[in-house]
C-alpha cells in the first residue's frame, strides 16, 4: 500500500522592519524574453503643475509562469473581495467574520497595490 505524500506547507520568514509593507499607488509592467518587472512607486497626484513626483518603493522580477500564477491570484482575490464588499460585510469590523474580510483585503492590498498600472515592452 502506497503512502500519499505529505502536503508541504510554506514557511516563509520576514524580516520585522520590513512587516508592515510598503504602500505603493502607481505600478508599471516591464517585460522581456525571460521576465516580467513590476515597479511599485508611490506617486504624489496632488501636484497641479510640472512633473508628478514619485518614489519607488519595491521592484520585483518574476518570471513568466510566476505571472500568471500572481494574475490568477490577484484576480480570485479581487473576485472574493468585491463579492464580500457587495454584500455589505466589509462595512465595519463589528464581527470576526468582518475582521477577516479585513484582514484579507489588507493583505491583497499589501502584496499587491496596483492602482494605475502601466504596461510597457522593453
Amino acid at each position: 500500500m502506497e503512502e500519499e505524500p505529505k502536503e508541504r506547507q510554506l514557511n516563509i520568514h520576514i524580516d520585522p522592519d520590513s512587516m508592515g509593507g510598503v504602500y505603493a499607488n502607481f505600478a508599471n509592467v516591464t517585460f522581456s524574453q525571460y521576465e516580467f518587472t513590476v515597479t511599485f512607486a508611490r506617486v504624489d497626484h496632488e501636484v497641479e503643475e510640472g512633473d508628478v513626483p514619485g518614489v519607488v518603493v519595491a521592484r520585483v522580477n518574476v518570471s513568466h509562469k510566476f505571472m500568471r500564477d500572481l494574475l490568477d491570484a490577484m484576480e480570485d482575490s479581487w473576485s472574493k473581495w468585491t463579492r464580500r464588499r457587495a454584500s455589505g460585510t466589509c462595512r465595519r469590523p463589528a464581527t470576526s467574520t468582518q475582521r477577516d474580510c479585513l484582514t484579507q483585503a489588507s493583505t491583497i492590498a499589501m502584496r499587491c497595490a496596483i492602482v494605475g498600472c502601466v504596461s510597457n515592452q522593453r
